[in-house]
């Protein structure tokens, strides 16, 4: 279920699903880092990338690189919760003792240090899910929903004849989980299509897509 806060960006369960792979980890990191200060939780982002650097990395290491998994996250109460899933129920993960000279070597010592040993596995038939849960302020002040990007956004939206958009605090208050799955797509439609166009137009289109996150992380972290 989505956790509105009035005025505020959706706090809606995300999920991603990726290949287990090292170089992917920096991938889900960055990801999370944009999730958690959209949802106004900035104070929680080293320590949710530690944990999400952790779960991958087991997987990694112990079901097998090219392992397809999922990244899941959301506000439960007063944690923010952290779910990897993965196929491979036998696997299981252990808590070793930390090592001060081979950080590889810690398992799930730093994801229970962090989380305040608040972390667990749930075998579901021929798969398993390795949480953990991070205590969070779920009332802090997270980003409005108005301004003139959001404004733009919403003209390009309407332009594409995807999805017709609400307008200012409507946006989050009045749609439904529908609409808002319908507006991703159409965000998603609309940046393919310009990462399309750099590209034809002998830009690099991961340098831009740098360069954007770079401003919108300003931006955000200017108003929490």
């Amino acid at each position: 279920m989505a956790i509105y806060v009035s005025g505020c960006v959706a706090r809606e369960p995300w999920r991603h699903e990726f290949t287990a792979h090292p170089k992917e980890v920096a991938q889900l990191r960055r990801m999370v880092r944009l999730r958690l200060i959209l949802w106004g939780l900035r104070d929680h982002v080293d320590a949710a990338q530690i944990c999400v650097s952790e779960l991958a990395t087991n997987v990694i290491q112990h079901v097998g690189e090219g392992t397809p998994a999922t990244l899941r996250m959301e506000l439960n109460g007063p944690h923010l919760r952290l779910e990897v899933e993965d196929p491979d129920p036998r696997a299981l993960p252990t808590l070793l003792a930390a090592s001060d000279v081979l950080e590889s070597g810690r398992g799930m010592a730093l994801v229970d240090v962090v989380t305040d040993h608040r972390w667990g596995v749930i075998l579901r038939g021929e798969a398993k899910v390795v949480w953990c849960e991070l205590t969070v302020d779920a009332s802090a002040v997270c980003r409005p929903t108005n301004g003139p990007r959001i404004t733009r956004a919403v003209a390009v939206f309407e332009l594409y004849g995807s999805w017709p958009l609400p307008r200012g605090r409507d946006m989050v208050g009045s749609a439904s989980l529908l609409g808002m799955a319908a507006a991703e797509e159409a965000a998603i439609e609309v940046m393919a299509d310009v990462l399309h166009w750099l590209r034809a137009h002998g830009h690099d289109p991961d340098d831009v897509l740098d360069r954007a996150q770079t401003h919108f992380e300003a931006e955000i972290g200017g108003l929490l």
